[in-house]
């Protein structure tokens, strides 16, 4: 195929022309859509260009009719059409003019699900990013703010339920058995952010009174059978609603606030003004069919979609490349949402638990890109860990630098400037920099480079002088068209320890003397002095994990010992003991490559014992104090990739650990099983999620009572999180009930999608003997759909993504078999697709072997007949 065009940030015009107003008129059907747009346009004064043409953007649009001023009819003389657009030749130039235009659309041809299509019977859009132009022909982009009024006209029957953007103004009937609903939105927004919904829907509503004394009716739209999974995404809504409005003083500013979950959906959620369109994933929860850890991620995607009224709707993106703008902000404010509704440690750890094992992988791999990239073939390709985790990261260093108030006062003054605006990553760093009387050019180099810093720190204690002097040197490595990388601006908490536990004052420069202090790194190399310590300290490093690097420290096995047992921040106590693990285990997988004994070392073994000891007020810490380094974060320490020894070499772990500390994980496993279904407060996830830690642990012994256990846990859970976690042990150990109790959760969930989607997670996911064998079953299961993402993910996502083990398997058939799933996917979803090829992008951290497998799996991908540029940018950029 031709190359396809790479767009980039140094070729940014504005627009030539504006959009003042649209209305929108759509007679609907499932294969026949009829849409009229009638625009009120204008030349933009800001423009440069002198050409008098329009282009307007369009795709997989039937043109039916163009008319100017609302009495010239345009011929073919007057306009001309290609794949991608539609160019009228001289539009007037000197005053307004109006363009309506008419065309027809094929929902139900759609499977990328961009534009408007159709879901298990449902009309709904995805115009983010560039789905608009998939519905009618527009000015397509972020900086073209609009007001949009749309008219949906249907059958009673099949679209009972007519829905979109803004207020409803006026209804009525009309004949053959037909409605129409004219909604009015009285912001103006870009294109991307429009939506429609029409289909046979039930509705579960609730209000919410504003600081300010408005009601706001709030609305979630479903299918039937799912009414009753409604009542935790309303109240989650609810919850972030007020949140906003007192920590960011921002309060919602229409009268009505509607939902509509969809089975669909290649995201997780869109934040259309007024009229979110969720992925059912993230909507739809009852104790039953759904686990704690999906009730924290609902109410986390409720709130990001709900945050975006103000970060991202009313002030927008001017273009696709400040696309962090938005997502990095909404990100950082929906963790700090969830981390004030839940137990901040936990979500800290959880958050950068993500961050190391997957952006980090992405930020060294070929594909590394800045926050604010500055090129690209399509957009969507962009939505990436980078641009959101990490993006959120540069927002809370920017936090960490000005303060929590100064953090405040720079958002509204960010607000205040830019309300109404599209604006670019550069006016929030302003905003932030004049609110606190501050530079920081510097820091900006984190929106222009790619790659994970790497800090180097070193020791030095002089017992005369009571110092202690911390040289740390800041790196960033090499990535794609980024050499040589100028040194960032890195704030990096720190903390010291006596080396009896307790706290030692830091006192460093004319600093008052507090328990942590933030050290500013602006160099390549800098000493930072600490004064009047009576011994040397030990050191609690990038607390909080302050900054999104990697830290290269020397420390003995026993100085981490001694954090997991003594450091008070939270995330460095249980970053102390992944790194003791962590190096036990890569330990190993030295071991096992030069075939030496394999010997766990006790210090492991002692150091848990301790954890096991505390008395914990926070259960779901103390769970994640007991938890290993994945598997595929353990891989990213490694220069060339051993699956098979870093698999083996876990396990051992935690046999090991099973073995030496059963006594005291049965006790914990029987103290806190007992049945709080339907109970979502801190001390039942709590208790649920330490007793299933460690009946994972006790599993590995394969002990007939332990078994037993997990049966009956199983058998009587009366909440999916105990079920769930009763079938991931039987399933993935030798239980000799695993296919009946397989075939149990099977038969007892089959009409609940979003259940069967674990149920074939699980199985792709294990590391079972015959996992390939099964997952190749499961793509013939009558329950898989290519054509739904959600069972994409669930099946072909989770063993590529989730099962380094049997993805990586030595022969190549787990490669072959992703390449065979994503050709079959470039045709029906692209953008499903390429993300898929992701699992194939660090190829050359493997062995020679699995190196040549799996870039023969991207070169057929690549020249594969009529391959997307979605899928060929990514798959190009890996070769590269």
């Amino acid at each position: 195929m031709n190359s396809p065009q790479t767009i980039y940030l140094k070729n940014y015009t504005v627009p030539d022309y504006l959009i003042h107003s649209v209305a929108l008129n759509f007679t609907l059907d499932d294969e026949n859509t009829q849409v009229m747009s009638r625009m009120v346009m204008v030349r933009n004064p800001a423009s440069t260009s002198s050409s008098s043409s329009l282009i307007l953007n369009g795709e997989h649009l039937t043109l039916l009719r163009v008319v100017l001023n609302d009495d010239t009819e345009l011929t073919e003389a007057d306009y001309s059409q290609t794949a991608d657009s539609l160019i009228i030749y001289n539009v007037p130039q000197q005053h307004s003019f109006t363009l309506t235009i008419e065309n027809s659309i094929n929902p139900k041809a759609n499977t990328a699900l961009e534009g408007l299509y159709l879901s298990n019977g449902m009309l709904c859009t995805q115009c983010e990013a560039e789905g608009f132009r998939k519905i009618t022909y527009f000015l397509d982009r972020p900086d073209v703010m609009t007001r949009f009024t749309t008219t949906l006209i249907g059958d009673k029957d099949r679209y009972p339920v007519l829905l979109s953007n803004g207020n409803n103004i006026h209804h009525g009937d009309l004949d053959h058995n037909r409605h129409f609903v004219t909604w009015e939105d009285p912001f103006n927004k870009p294109c991307y952010l429009f939506a429609l919904v029409a289909g046979q829907l039930e509705c579960v509503a609730d209000s919410y009174v504003t600081m300010s004394g408005r009601t706001v009716a709030l609305e979630i739209f479903v299918e039937a059978h799912d009414k009753d999974k409604c009542d935790h995404a309303l109240q989650a809504l609810k919850n972030a609603m007020r949140w906003d409005e007192q920590v960011y003083g921002r309060e919602y500013d229409l009268d009505l606030y509607m939902i509509v979950a969809v089975s669909h959906f290649n995201m997780g959620a869109m934040e259309n003004k007024g009229l979110n369109i969720f992925n059912t994933k993230f909507v739809l929860a009852r104790p039953d069919t759904a686990t704690d850890s999906d009730y924290e991620h609902i109410e986390g995607v409720i709130a990001h979609e709900y945050f975006h009224n103000w970060t991202g709707n009313r002030v927008t993106c001017r273009d696709w490349f400040q696309l962090s703008l938005k997502e990095g902000f909404t990100v950082f404010r929906d963790q700090e949402f969830t981390a004030d509704s839940t137990s901040k440690g936990v979500k800290r750890i959880e958050d950068v638990n993500m961050l190391r094992t997957r952006q980090f992988a992405e930020d060294a791999g070929p594909l590394a890109h800045p926050i604010r990239p500055e090129a690209y073939i399509e957009i969507n390709n962009f939505y990436t860990l980078t641009v959101y985790e990490k993006g959120a990261e540069v927002v809370r260093m920017i936090r960490t630098l000005v303060g929590v108030e100064g953090f405040r006062k720079g958002s509204d003054l960010y607000f205040e400037r830019h309300d109404g605006q599209a604006v670019t990553c550069e006016d929030f760093v302003k905003a932030m920099e004049d609110a606190n009387g501050i530079d920081l050019t510097q820091f900006r180099r984190w929106y222009e480079q790619a790659g994970t810093p790497v800090l180097t720190v070193t020791q030095q204690y002089d017992a005369d002088a009571e110092t202690l002097a911390l040289t740390i040197k800041q790196h960033c490595p090499a990535t794609p068209n980024q050499a040589v990388k100028p040194p960032l601006h890195i704030p990096i908490a720190v903390g010291l320890l006596n080396t009896d536990g307790s706290v030692a004052l830091c006192r460093v420069g004319n600093v008052h003397p507090t328990n942590e202090v933030v050290l500013e790194l602006t160099e390549a190399e800098q000493v930072f002095t600490f004064a009047n310590l009576k011994e040397q300290p030990v050191v609690s490093l990038l607390r909080g994990f302050s900054a999104p690097v990697k830290l290269v420290v020397e420390r003995s096995l026993e100085e981490l010992a001694f954090l997991l047992s003594y450091d008070s921040d939270e995330f460095n106590r249980w970053e102390a003991g992944q790194e003791l693990a962590g190096k036990i285990i890569l330990g190993l997988v030295d071991d096992s490559q030069h075939k030496r004994p394999l010997q766990v070392n006790p210090i492991i073994v002692s150091a848990f014992k301790q954890v096991l000891a505390h008395a914990w007020d926070d259960l779901a810490y103390f769970s994640l104090l007991l938890s290993l380094p994945s598997e595929t974060y353990l891989a990213e320490q490694m220069a060339v990739v051993d699956v098979d020894a870093i698999h083996h070499a876990r396990e051992l772990v935690i046999r090991t650990l099973a073995e030496q500390l059963q006594a005291e994980f049965k006790a914990i496993y029987t103290a806190n099983h007992r049945d709080e279904s339907g109970l979502f407060d801190a001390g039942a996830i709590g208790r649920r999620r330490i007793k299933n830690t460690c009946l994972a642990y006790l599993s590995k012994l394969e002990q007939p009572e332990v078994q037993q256990w997990a049966s009956a846990q199983f058998t009587t859970a009366g909440n999916m999180t105990d079920q769930m976690s009763a079938l991931s042990v039987i399933v993935n150990n030798t239980h000799p009930e695993k296919s009946a109790c397989l075939a149990s959760f099977y038969a007892q969930w089959q009409k609940e999608a979003l259940v069967i989607d674990k149920w074939f997670a699980l199985q792709a996911s294990s590391p079972a003997p015959d996992t390939f064998a099964t997952v190749q079953a499961l793509m013939q299961h009558p329950a898989f759909d290519l054509k739904n993402p959600n069972r994409v993910r669930s099946v072909i996502g989770a063993f590529s993504q989730a099962n380094p083990l049997h993805f990586h398997a030595v022969n190549g058939q787990g490669y072959a078999f992703l390449a065979d799933q994503i050709i079959a996917l470039n045709t029906l979803n692209p953008q499903v697709a390429s993300r898929m090829v992701g699992a194939l992008t660090s190829w050359r951290r493997f062995d020679a072997d699995r190196q040549a497998l799996m870039k023969a799996q991207l070169e057929r991908i690549i020249n594969t007949a009529n391959i997307s540029k979605d899928v060929y940018e990514v798959a190009s950029k890996s070769l590269a």
